[in-house]
């Protein structure tokens, strides 16, 4: 038993080194993305919404001063709350702002569908005429806040400038990272870990998932995200032609449509040099109903792996990118189970004494686990700082590495819960409640 975990540990972690070392090379040898002409392009924005009053007012006015070519639509989800009122009085006021009304019991179905929706509706407002190659739809989350430059970068020639591109993804930034009392009511403690898991979702985004977009630029995998996506409306329709609707059931319904954009023979970027902002959770308890969530998204996807494998416009390293992030999830759990079943033998054959540890051998193993064990998520921190967080110090770096050593091990606590959901056939799930909700009303019931 202690022989196949140690094999399972050993293959786990050399494959995850290798995959550090060819996501970051890409990365730090990245060029700039050029411009592009915003007007060769008609622009709309989808904002999906459920109970959104805090966040959708301020939404729109940012999206309409921010991106004024681009038409808004909002799609209410069925709100309980005023979300489809204010969104009424700002289409009344300003034609460029669309509501997208769905009504129970076909809404709250999943953002999916949500989307569907809002691709019907746009079908029914374009004229017969339109050149669908050029309208170039958005999704932005709700609490989300578009860069300046975002139409810019998502014109150039590097996106869809270049017509064989489909879909594009933009950088994600947390825009309450430098909130010092996420928490107004609360403690010294429950603000100092709300202000540490924020400033690691930060990291996490701009850091390491930048990096495996990257990589993801030279395997022509780029993985779409559900805020900041672009999808060319021509390529939505031809997914659509295919099972009469762009948008799928998964729970990771954003990189599922990836995935449907590169199996129809299109290319996926990623566009560094913007972003779009979205709020950060400073609660431990909503960011593990949402990272389980995504894992189990992800595994839902699986089921696309062997139409993957058998695609005639995928390369061999494309193949072995997708398929490796669609079955990382299951290899933490793995390795999780595998590592455990270490940890405990060691210390049962310690004690029993069935060995003996030489204690020469322990500062041994110190450094190997200092350079396998934490370097491969340290190495974020600085770099973070370095490309993300110039004005920080040296030493605000390195504690940065270090957090995300501790944060990371997240993964293992909501792959092995999204592998019981799958289990037990729960796949349905309820929104993420806003910061500002949960701040004023306290926690939510259905939030898990």
């Amino acid at each position: 038993m202690l022989v196949a975990a140690s094999a399972i540990s050993f293959i786990v972690t050399l494959t995850f080194l290798v995959y550090v070392f060819m996501i970051i090379v890409p990365f730090l040898r990245r060029t700039p993305d050029p411009d592009g002409r915003v007007d060769a392009f008609a622009w709309h924005v989808f904002v999906p919404c459920r109970d959104e009053e805090v966040v959708i007012s301020r939404t729109i006015r940012m999206l309409r001063s921010t991106v004024p070519e681009a038409h808004v639509w909002v799609i209410d989800d069925d709100s309980d709350d005023r979300t489809a009122s204010i969104v009424q009085s700002a289409a009344e006021a300003d034609s460029f702002v669309h509501l997208v009304q769905r009504r129970r019991p076909e809404a709250r179905t999943g953002k999916g569908d949500a989307l569907n929706a809002a691709y019907f509706a746009l079908n029914a407002f374009l004229p017969a005429d339109a050149d669908r190659s050029r309208v170039v739809v958005c999704v932005v989350d709700a609490d989300g806040e578009v860069a300046e430059n975002i139409l810019r970068k998502a014109a150039s020639p590097h996106a869809f400038g270049d017509p064989e591109v489909g879909a594009a993804q933009v950088t994600v930034y947390m825009k309450n990272r430098d909130d010092r009392r996420p928490v107004p009511d609360a403690g010294w403690a429950r603000n100092t870990f709300g202000r540490f898991l924020i400033r690691m979702q930060d990291l996490e985004f701009r850091g390491p998932i930048a990096a495996i977009q990257s990589l993801r630029g030279w395997t022509e995998t780029v993985g779409l995200g559900g805020n900041g996506q672009f999808t060319r409306l021509s390529v939505l329709d031809d997914i659509a032609a295919r099972s009469d609707r762009p948008w799928h059931g998964s729970l990771l319904e954003d990189y599922e449509l990836g995935i449907h954009v590169l199996l129809a023979g299109h290319k996926n970027r990623h566009l560094h040099d913007t972003y779009v902002a979205q709020e950060a959770l400073h609660d431990f308890r909503r960011f593990t109903v949402q990272r389980t969530r995504w894992a189990q998204g992800n595994m839902q996807c699986i089921r696309y792996i062997p139409e993957i494998v058998r695609s005639p416009v995928l390369t061999n390293a494309g193949i072995l990118e997708i398929c490796y992030y669609l079955l990382l999830p299951v290899f933490q759990v793995v390795a999780s189970l595998a590592a455990a079943t270490l940890v405990v033998g060691a210390i049962v054959g310690v004690v029993s004494g069935a060995f003996a540890l030489p204690w020469g051998f322990l500062p041994v193993l110190a450094i190997l686990f200092l350079l396998f064990g934490i370097g491969p998520f340290f190495i974020w921190g600085p770099l973070y700082r370095r490309y993300s967080e110039p004005d920080a110090g040296f030493w605000t770096g390195v504690l940065w590495g270090f957090g995300m050593w501790v944060y990371d091990y997240y993964v293992y606590l909501t792959g092995a819960r999204a592998l019981y959901r799958i289990v037990r056939g729960r796949n349905g799930w309820a929104k993420t409640r806003r910061n500002a909700e949960i701040d004023v009303a306290g926690p939510i019931a259905n939030d898990a």
